[in-house]
């Protein structure tokens, strides 16, 4: 298989970010919450739509996050986090990890892995990650990360992100 040269330099386009957007808004995705601690060993996560599986051969997963994000210096020096795919049960979760980050973590219940990431409970999907590598391309970084463990739930549905909201899969 053959691939093509990168491109060095992007295209004159009269592509406004809004279109742009208004056109990705029409790929509904799951929804995921990514969880770490940071340098002093606090809680942090973040809610994030932009997830996919990259191998089986090793079992690699990416994720991407915004350049300017105020999460970026915590996720920039971390071996490890977790993403947890989200239910539709799990609306709030969502919202609560959208919003202000002082509020993320207050009175929410959850447990440990053996590596000191903080997880979730009743998610339909979890995967227990080491950091792999990061490319940074446009405004977001995108980071590879190595699957150590995983667990996932049957019998729930999804949350799913389709046109700029957060949707539960009888709302579709």
């Amino acid at each position: 298989m053959s691939l093509a040269p990168a491109a060095t330099s992007a295209p004159t386009s009269e592509l406004s970010s809004a279109e742009f957007r208004r056109a990705l808004g029409q790929f509904a995705t799951g929804v995921t919450v990514v969880t770490a601690c940071d340098a002093d060993g606090q809680p942090v996560g973040l809610t994030v739509s932009s997830f996919n599986s990259v191998s089986l051969q090793p079992p690699l997963v990416l994720w991407s996050l915004n350049r300017s994000s105020q999460a970026m210096p915590v996720f920039s020096g971390i071996a490890r986090y977790a993403i947890h795919v989200l239910g539709a049960h799990q609306l709030a979760l969502a919202e609560r990890f959208a919003g202000p980050r002082e509020q993320r973590w207050v009175g929410l219940a959850h447990g440990w892995s053996a590596a000191g990431v903080p997880l979730l409970e009743g998610c339909l999907a979890r995967f227990e990650c080491r950091h792999r590598s990061a490319h940074e391309e446009g405004d977001h970084v995108i980071l590879v990360a190595q699957v150590e463990r995983c667990h996932s739930a049957d019998g729930l549905q999804p949350l799913l992100y389709h046109r700029g909201r957060l949707l539960a899969r009888a709302e579709l």
